[in-house]
């Protein structure tokens, strides 16, 4: 168990909700979050930010945050600037790290720039982009540069497809993404304070690990154990912790990546403020490494202790 001392902490907002695509996941988050601070005997308040949300923490008088928001606005560098300038000590990542953890494209860039591997890519702007797309090879997957929760991805298997499904990525962000399709096995590395928890291993009868399989199904499957040998394992826990440290990230978040045809690992984004449902991974990695959820929690909240001198 944790030797945290609730106390410590002071009064801490709980900003979930907001107006991102992904508000009903960080509702949910934001809910078992605040349940298990509360267990814990941290007090804790929740608020769903609005246009006014630094003078309701301003009056307040709050000691911290704990940032339960998904996407935009919330995981993109946004309130993490927005409460550095009141001063305000937060969860996560700082203002860079989560900025460029937030875009897929920005981050590749950097990965590679730092020969962290990544799978291959077309950036669309345009539909005159999209031949440079094709070129990758059918099948690709499209997705969204800026957004979480697998929203706007699909995986397309020809030209038609794909001009389709670059038109509907491009409703969520005008920079979208064709990625070269990987076979391979589909991993998650879990960050907490600098060390990677067990690696899990996903497994979905969907074409692939979407929305509705991340949140809703009860045919995903979640091997943790990974089954991977423990040498390998360690190798590529040590690749997502190097990955995550290079974008700026910090205290806590997670590297999803692919293994390719030949087993190699293609990494492909970096989620700053992961989701704490009940289908979430982070808690089932922590699970698997001994950290109950309500210890989770108080060891997310205590990366703004870390915060602190930042803010």
């Amino acid at each position: 168990m944790t030797t945290l001392d609730p106390g410590q902490f002071g009064k801490v907002a709980l900003l979930l909700g907001g107006d991102a695509a992904e508000r009903e996941i960080s509702l949910k988050s934001g809910a078992a979050v605040g349940a298990a601070l509360r267990r814990a005997g941290v007090d804790v308040h929740d608020i769903d930010p609005g246009p006014d949300v630094l003078e309701v923490l301003r009056a307040g008088a709050f000691d911290r945050a704990f940032i339960i928001l998904h996407g935009r606005g919330g995981e993109d560098g946004q309130i993490q600037g927005a409460l550095a300038r009141i001063g305000l000590p937060y969860t996560g990542s700082g203002v860079l790290g989560s900025a460029i953890g937030m875009d897929k494209y920005r981050t590749k860039l950097l990965w590679a720039g730092a020969g962290i591997p990544t799978a291959e890519f077309a950036l669309l702007h345009a539909e005159a982009d999209l031949p440079a797309a094709a070129q990758l090879g059918f099948p690709l997957m499209i997705k969204p540069s800026q957004e979480g929760s697998s929203i706007g991805m699909a995986k397309v298997e020809d030209a038609a497809a794909l001009a389709t499904a670059w038109r509907a990525a491009a409703e969520y962000d005008r920079t979208v993404l064709a990625e070269r399709w990987l076979p391979g096995a589909e991993f998650t590395c879990a960050i907490l304070q600098g060390e990677a928890l067990p690696l899990i291993r996903l497994e979905t009868p969907n074409s692939f690990y979407d929305y509705e399989a991340k949140y809703f199904a009860n045919t995903t499957r979640y091997h943790c154990p990974c089954g991977l040998p423990a040498a390998q394992e360690a190798e590529l826990a040590a690749l997502c912790v190097r990955a995550f440290d290079a974008v700026g990230a910090s205290g806590w978040g997670r590297v999803d990546f692919m293994l390719d045809a030949d087993g190699a690992p293609k990494l492909l984004e970096v989620n700053t403020v992961p989701g704490m449902t009940d289908h979430s991974l982070v808690p089932m990695a922590a699970k698997a490494a001994g950290i109950d959820f309500d210890e989770l929690c108080l060891r997310v909240l205590a990366t703004s202790l870390a915060g602190e001198a930042r803010a």
